[in-house]
């Protein structure tokens, strides 16, 4: 195609290689310019250079600025030298004037911007030849588009330098890319069926047409035809075939008779003169003549709005050939011919008025940012169109208007407010669960609180006072607040109570005074005491006693205390034997303190204490060991508390000479102790009272330093103390200490009262501002206020009522106007002059046309201007109608009367009748009753109503119940009832007897079906109480401890999830936080050492090696010392006392060494070069010639084994925290300090205290459990109106809103946010037209003619497939006579009756659906079009060829749906087969299929296949039918087929399955297979038709292969020795963890 394109005319060499030769030839001569300057002047090796120019300087803005450049010599290789060497004469100017630009310069200048030019390709695809772009097309060619732009002045346009514009704005860009889009040919619609002929004899055409789908676009092939026509002979005409038509054409315009006006005048001056001849003379006469003139004006009523002129049209009458041509009238042989005249209505045009002044503008105030008003205007109709003259514009426009003028004021600004916080409340954070402890006083922690949120004018114009700031608050309606609506609830937090904590108990002091300033008497009390260990809320009256007191004898305020014992000293200095030891005193206070001696005066000074020395031969014993723990607390009848003492025997006296032993019962001791009796007494308080004012206010002023002026006065609270004995109740005050007696009265402050305080009432709501059409039911309006303060301490209480109705007064009725029909004037003909020549022109009578005045009353018949009914009345009747003029033979009759009442409701009749008038009531062929029937009967509707269930159920829905609200208007959470039994709804409808619609009342049902339903309430999880704390997991130092709680139910219906469970075991939640046991807890507490055994008895001297033995328990320690036995795993095993020790008992005279004191510690660090000791000391002297052994042991100290180093450890924090009665909120977070020694033991704190080391950390951190805040919803929405206004799809809503979004573990919110319940099935009437008729010329075969339609009314149920049925019009009484949005009612049209010899175009069709520019299913963005075609018919052959072209026409559109297209073949009918191009929504088309691609649809072979065996391929070459191989020719033609060898395959069903055969051995045998069949037979065929193998052949052989290496394989590897398998170890199974999702399921 190239060649062919390149041979039809010269060739034009590409672009691309025309700028090539360009550029050659440029350097072809600046190659020669350079070197002739070269020898020119060969001494020219320097030239000038510059730079670029500087900035425009100068003092005045505009054309008088200089810049200036540098300029200097250069080297041609580029370096600079003297200006010397250059050429003076060419030297380059270095200054210049230019225009100096301005800021100001920005209002005069601008870039002017050009046109886009249309796109062309780029330049290196220039070359590409033009069909190149059609036929590989997918998406367009990219291309370039340019424009100029230059900087030109505003005001004239006129050019400027670019440099100006260039100072403000860049210059925009000269080119930017585009595409060119694909040419895209036509595409048409398939052909529609051949229409019927257009003769019913004789030969005539019939067409068939088709539609344009898509336009041609950028270039693509134009539209086909789309009319096919084919000729058709029905049958021989009978007798002479008609070639004539009678056509009418179309009515002239309306005109006026001729010299009308003159005949009037002439008329009225007639008139006037026989009525001045006839004038009666009576006054009476004369009056009742005026009445009856006044009356027939009134009747005629000329209206100003109506210029009523009946004239004439005519048209014209001719007759045409079937060709066409015009022919004589009198070929046309007719029996009557059609009227050529008639009356009409001269047209006039709307007249309006001029525009009225602009009405005020509807906003008062003015507001810079709110919305504006608006204003209108209006124009009045002057005159009204008629006759089909023009409408009238609009009569009302409104413009925005904002409020000019000084006195405008600002307009009111609104904003919310909000009451003051609620109190703290937990209880409505609690789930099911805990409300069911029914005990919920004291709960503290997190809660929520409320507040009310209303709407307030800020700009009051009053002076700010206390009535100012009422009606600052005053509310108003929440529309006009446009802000973000602050909060109405928030969480807070109640203080947690702090618990108050006392120590322990001390031990029982002294016998002492009450008072030791006033030592009357001999009573005495001993005291113990505890102390507060906390700081508890409300301070120390809420902590328990602190003091006990039990009634002793001999009491004394000072005493000796016996600090120590000195050294026995033996008697009369001798060196052993009986000897005394001096107590060591100290005067103490009955608080045990050290006080001066002298106090102690009185006191009796303890005696020394007798003592022993064991001399070498005495028995040597142990010193005592301390004083036990008293046994009981006190002593009664039944108790006495007692203490022991012990001490053992450390060697034997010898057999002569020394003092024996002591029996073993000396060797314990015990005493009595509190020997007081159990009678304690105690002072117990109870709570303060409340505080009450108190007259001696005056003194508690300065008491508490308050200032005497403020608002709330001092008080006093009082309280009740009584003398309590212990396990008895009250006794009389005497018994306890009086000294030690609480105070009964306290000064307090008294809170400030505070009144509540109350908005203003806010205004009535509005009440309907317009009309009601039916008179409307009351309706209520409504006023509020709101509680800002809520009263305290006294303070004055909050009213009552906070909302007020009242009904609004009686809404004003809507006024209603109808349209005042007047009579009808006298029926008005064609003037005679235009229709004397007609048959029966004669006679005045014929058809003519009437007129009548309309006007506008009210209601109640004043009359009002004709715009009223323009508004609100139903159209306006017709002005004119068609009448007729009887002639002398005409038969006349009245109208129809009104269809009488039925007779019975179903199966009744009902009638109407009219009557002759005049002469025709005795004529024989006016009563004819067959030609002018005089009545007509109709049976009655039979009316049956049916009611039927329609549509879904509707949500379930709760009754509507009061609100239950907390103060101000908090929701109580939980107690809104969100759940239990409801009702849903289904609505009714009702149909008659023809399945239409009607309103339901006439199936007597209120429109639904009622159902009970019921909605789930939530139930939240449910575990059960923590189990109590288990013990410290360790007994010295910080451990944990654990308590858990077990799943009881598992949450359903949206209630409250449960936290999450353990791993493990998924219904428990544990709790464990870090617990810290004291060291000293419990201690082990050793018994005195036995008596020695002694293993190697000396007889005589009791002594040798021996062992001792002695109990160790493990005892809890108090504060005062070890008290009860406990388990002794509960004591460090380490610390253990040895039980039982073997040693050597001392012979007599031998030294007696008391037991080891306790090692000294070692020095820190311990680095191996420290020692410790330890010492003990003679109890008895060696004898002569005997030493004692060394008092002092020492060893080295060694890391870890006898010397530690210790460092603070600290544990992680716990979890949060809270107190018992809290739910969330703040909480703390601690961890332990322990104390840890270098082998990772931990000990008591008292060794890192001992040692200094710093605590750096914080113990106690403050935290927060977010608290579990349960959604809360706003109430429901008033139900909205209707979805739709009838049908059967109307739904009602209601809606609601979250306004605290669920927190943590709170119950979620629902997923209902909104219900729906059905509307009333109400039927949908409206006005619909009919099909058009078909287009009739009167009294004519062609021409001019009339199509006509009626409206009617249809009742539908509203959906949007419905068709609807027709009723009876008095039903669409109430809806406006529009069809489908169109008030303007056309009922006739003009239309044309084709006569035989025309050509014509048919309707247009109707607009296709948009369709973008696509490619590959993809829009393109070139933007979318819909088309619409018009086709040509024709009725005669002979007038083919005075067809007009056919016609199309597009319209850009928005969005579309991208088609593809694609061919499509039929199957092969002997060696052809139909190709299409098939749209891909299914639709067939011509035209968008690329034509390249188009498959074959002819295969005929040259040469023709000839060959037994063989036929024509797709291909187009001759192949062999299947089972035949082809054998070609050298020169690559079919020669023979030849049959393959084919063996055949028996399947499961072949009943010979047991016989192979191959047909190759009696090819003759036919074959049981049909070509094209599946059968039982495989044909496997390895040669293809060319001779060649195929390539299954190949694969099979490539498997083959494939399966022997592997079968090689797996041999070689079966045979092959395999290794020992090496042992593996299993690895343990690890244990499964779960992982908790927050579900319970387990």
């Amino acid at each position: 195609m190239e060649l062919l394109g390149w041979a039809e005319g010269p060739r034009k060499p590409p672009r691309g290689m025309l700028l090539w030769l360009w550029g050659a030839a440029l350097l072809g001569f600046a190659g020669r310019d350079v070197q002739a300057q070269a020898t020119g002047d060969t001494k020219s090796v320097y030239i000038w250079q510059a730079g670029p120019w500087g900035r425009c300087m100068g003092s005045e803005c505009g054309p008088g600025g200089r810049q200036s450049r540098a300029v200097w010599c250069a080297h041609v290789d580029g370096w600079t030298t003297l200006h010397t060497n250059c050429p003076q004469a060419e030297r380059p100017d270095n200054q210049q004037s230019c225009f100096r630009v301005c800021d100001w310069h920005r209002e005069l200048y601008d870039w002017q911007r050009g046109p886009w030019s249309e796109c062309a390709p780029v330049l290196a695809r220039a070359s590409a030849p033009a069909g190149g772009r059609t036929a590989g097309c997918v998406r367009g060619e990219e291309g370039l588009q340019t424009r100029e732009v230059s900087c030109v002045q505003k005001a004239d346009g006129a050019p400027a330098d670019d440099v100006i514009c260039e100072y403000f704005e860049p210059k925009p860009r000269l080119e930017q890319a585009c595409l060119i889009p694909c040419p895209r040919d036509c595409v048409v619609s398939a052909f529609a069926p051949w229409s019927t002929c257009s003769k019913s004899c004789g030969v005539g055409l019939r067409t068939r047409t088709r539609a344009v789908l898509a336009p041609p676009l950028f270039g693509g092939s134009a539209c086909p035809n789309l009319t096919e026509f084919q000729t058709c002979l029905p049958g021989d005409c009978q007798g002479e075939e008609s070639f004539y038509s009678l056509k009418v054409g179309p009515w002239a315009d309306c005109a006026l008779p001729h010299m009308r006006s003159a005949r009037q005048a002439r008329r009225r001056k007639n008139k006037e003169r026989n009525r001045e001849k006839g004038r009666v003379k009576d006054p009476e006469a004369r009056e009742l003549i005026k009445k009856k003139r006044n009356r027939n004006r009134q009747n005629r009523l000329e209206s100003k709005f109506f210029d009523l002129q009946v004239g004439y049209q005519t048209r014209e009458v001719t007759c045409t050939h079937r060709n066409g041509a015009p022919a004589e009238l009198s070929l046309c042989s007719q029996e009557t011919l059609p009227v050529a005249f008639q009356s009409c209505l001269v047209p006039r045009d709307c007249e309006v008025t001029e525009w009225s002044q602009w009405g005020p503008c509807s906003k008062k105030c003015y507001d810079l940012n709110g919305p504006k008003g608006s204003r209108s205007r209006a124009r009045q109709v002057q005159q009204f169109p008629v006759g089909g003259g023009a409408l009238c514009p609009h009569l009302e426009e409104t413009e925005a208007c904002a409020p000019q003028g000084e006195g405008v004021l600002p307009c009111a600004m609104y904003t919310w407010k909000t009451t003051e916080w609620t109190e703290c409340r937990v209880d409505t954070l609690l789930s099911q669960q805990d409300r069911r402890r029914g005990n919920q006083t004291g709960l503290c922690g997190g809660g929520v609180q409320s507040r009310e949120v209303f709407c307030v004018q800020t700009n009051i114009d009053p002076p700010p006072s206390l009535g100012a700031v009422k009606e600052a608050s005053r509310p108003v309606d929440n529309d006009l607040c446009l802000g973000v609506v602050p909060n109405t609830t928030q969480l807070c937090q109640i203080p947690c109570p702090v618990e108050c904590e006392v120590s322990s108990w001390t031990a029982w002091g002294p016998c002492t005074f009450e008072n030791c300033q006033d030592q009357a008497g001999k009573k005495g009390f001993k005291l113990r005491k505890r102390t507060i260990a906390n700081e508890p809320t409300g301070g120390p009256g809420s902590c328990p006693h602190l003091t006990e007191a039990v009634p002793c004898e001999e009491p004394s305020c000072y005493e000796w205390l016996v600090v120590r014992l000195e050294e026995c000293i033996p008697d009369n200095e001798r060196t052993c034997g009986p000897g005394t030891q001096i107590p060591k005193v100290q005067c103490i206070n009955s608080d045990g303190e050290p006080v001066d001696r002298q106090f102690c005066r009185d006191a009796i000074l303890p005696m020394p204490v007798v003592c022993d020395v064991p001399c070498p031969k005495d028995c040597a014993l142990s010193p005592w060991t301390p004083w036990s723990l008293c046994s009981h607390t006190c002593s009664g009848k039944t108790t006495e508390g007692r203490q022991t003492r012990a001490r053992s025997i450390l060697a034997y006296n010898a057999g002569e000479g020394g003092s024996s032993c002591p029996n073993s019962s000396t060797l314990q001791e015990a005493r009595s102790c509190n020997e007081h009796p159990c009678t304690v007494y105690h002072w117990q308080t109870g709570p303060w009272g409340q505080c009450i004012e108190d007259t001696s206010g005056a003194a508690l002023n300065a008491t508490l330093g308050r200032p005497a002026d403020t608002s709330c006065s001092l008080g006093m609270q009082t309280r009740k103390v009584i003398c309590v004995r212990v396990n008895v109740g009250q006794v009389p005050p005497k018994k306890c200490p009086e000294s030690l007696r609480p105070e009964t009265v306290r000064p307090c402050l008294l809170p400030c009262k505070r009144d509540c305080v109350v908005t203003p009432y806010s205004d009535w709501s509005s009440c309907p501002s317009t009309c009601q059409a039916d008179g409307g039911a009351k309706r209520k309006q409504f006023r509020k206020r709101i509680i800002l303060q809520l009263p305290a301490n006294g303070g004055q209480d909050c009213p009552e009522v906070l909302y007020q109705e009242r009904e609004c007064e009686a809404p004003s009725v809507c006024p209603g106007y109808r349209w005042k029909t007047h009579k009808w004037r006298r029926c008005q003909l064609v003037p005679w002059y235009i229709r004397q020549d007609s048959p029966g022109a004669q006679e005045t009578c014929g058809p003519g046309l009437q007129t009548r005045a309309v006007s506008c009353r009210k209601l109640d018949g004043g009359q009002v201007d004709v715009g009223e009914c323009l508004k609100f009345a139903s159209p306006m009747p017709p002005i004119t109608q068609p009448c007729q003029l009887p002639c002398q033979d005409d038969c006349q009759l009245t109208g129809w009367s009104k269809f009488s009442p039925c007779s019975a409701d179903c199966g009744g009749v009902r009638t109407r009748k009219r009557t002759l008038v005049g002469k025709s009531k005795k004529r024989d062929q006016c009563k004819n009753t067959q030609l002018y029937p005089l009545s007509e009967t109709q049976y009655c509707p039979c009316d049956k109503y049916n009611a039927q269930p329609v549509g879904n159920w509707s949500d379930c829905i709760l009754p509507e119940s009061g609100r239950v609200e907390g103060i101000l208007g908090m929701k109580v959470q939980g107690d809104i009832k969100e759940c239990g039994q409801g009702h849903r709804y289904q609505a009714m409808a009702c149909y008659d007897q023809d399945n239409r619609l009607v309103e339901t009342s006439r199936c007597n049902s209120h429109g639904y079906i009622e159902e009970a339903c019921i909605i789930p309430c939530p139930s939240d999880c449910k575990l059960s109480e923590w189990s109590n704390w288990s013990r410290c997991s360790k007994s010295c130092g910080s451990g944990v401890k654990v308590r858990s709680k077990w799943l009881r139910e598992k949450p359903y219906n949206g209630g409250r999830p449960c936290p999450k469970l353990d791993h493990v075991n998924q219904a428990q939640v544990y709790e464990v936080v870090p617990c810290v046991s004291d060291c000293s807890q419990y201690v082990w507490v050793a018994e005195p050492w036995s008596v020695w055994k002694v293993s190697n008895v000396d007889v005589k001297e009791n002594c040798g090696e021996g062992v001792q033995t002695r109990k160790v328990r493990c005892m809890l320690n108090t504060m005062d010392g070890p008290s009860d036995p406990v388990e002794d795993y509960l004591c460090d095993p380490e610390e253990m006392p040895l039980g039982a020790r073997e040693s050597r008992l001392p012979c007599p005279e031998d030294c007696v060494l008391s037991d080891w004191g306790p090692w000294t510690r070692c020095n820190l660090p311990c680095d191996g070069r420290g020692t410790r000791e330890r010492t003990a000391h003679p109890i008895r002297m060696p004898g002569e010639e005997k030493q004692c052994p060394p008092t002092t042991q020492a060893e080295p100290c060694t890391l870890n084994q006898n010397c530690y180093h210790y460092s603070y450890n600290i544990t992680d924090w716990s979890t949060c925290q809270l107190s018992e009665k809290a739910v969330c909120g703040a909480g703390i977070k601690t961890r332990m300090l322990d104390c840890v020694r270098s082998d990772g033991k931990s000990v008591d704190l008292k060794y890192c205290e001992e040692l200094g080391l710093e605590k750096k950390w914080q113990m106690n951190i403050s935290c927060t459990v977010e608290c579990p805040v349960n959604c809360q919803l706003s109430d429901w929405s008033t139900w909205s109106g209707c979805s739709h206004a009838c049908g059967l799809a109307g739904k009602m809503w209601r809606r609601r809103s979250v306004t605290q979004a669920s927190q943590g573990d709170g119950r979620p919110c629902p997923t209902q946010m909104e219900q729906w319940k059905p509307c009333p099935a109400r039927p949908c009437y409206r006005w619909r037209y009919s099909s058009w008729s078909e287009c009739k010329a009167e009294d004519a075969k062609c021409g001019a003619g009339v199509r006509w339609r009626n409206v009617s009314c249809f009742v539908s149920d509203g959906g949007r497939e419905a068709e609807g049925s027709m009723v009876d019009e008095e039903l669409c009484g109430d809806v406006e006579l529009s069809v489908d949005g169109d008030k303007q009612i056309v009922l006739e049209e003009p239309c044309t009756v084709p006569c035989p010899g025309d050509c014509y175009l048919t309707e247009w069709t109707t607009w296709s659906p948009c369709q973008p520019s696509c490619a590959n299913g993809a829009d393109l963005g070139l933007g979318s079009v819909r088309v619409r075609s018009r086709a040509v018919i024709a009725q005669e052959p002979d007038s083919l060829i005075q067809c007009p072209e056919q016609e199309w026409e597009s319209r850009p559109c928005a969005g579309g749906e991208c088609y593809d297209y694609s061919w499509t073949a039929g199957p092969w009918k002997g060696s052809s087969r139909l190709v299409w191009c098939r749209r891909s929504d299914g639709l067939n088309v011509t035209g968008g299929c690329p034509s390249a691609s188009r498959p074959v649809s002819d295969r005929s072979c040259d040469p023709a296949c000839d060959k037994p065996r063989s036929y024509c391929t797709e291909a187009g070459v001759c192949g062999c039918e299947e089972g035949y191989t082809e054998v070609m020719t050298s020169d690559g033609l079919l020669d023979q087929c030849t049959l393959i060898p084919v063996l055949e395959i028996p399947t499961a069903g072949d009943s010979k399955a047991d016989v192979k055969t191959i047909r190759a051995a009696n090819p003759t045998l036919p074959t049981s297979n049909q070509p094209g069949r599946s059968g039982r037979t495989w044909f496997l065929q390895p040669f293809g038709p060319d001779g060649r193998l195929k390539t299954w052949v190949y694969g099979v052989a490539a498997g083959v292969l494939v399966l022997l290496v592997f079968i090689i394989s797996m041999t070689y590897l079966a045979c092959k020795k395999p290794k020992k398998p090496q042992r593996r170890q299993n690895n343990r199974l690890k244990p499964l963890t779960l992982a908790y999702d927050g579900d319970a399921d387990m």
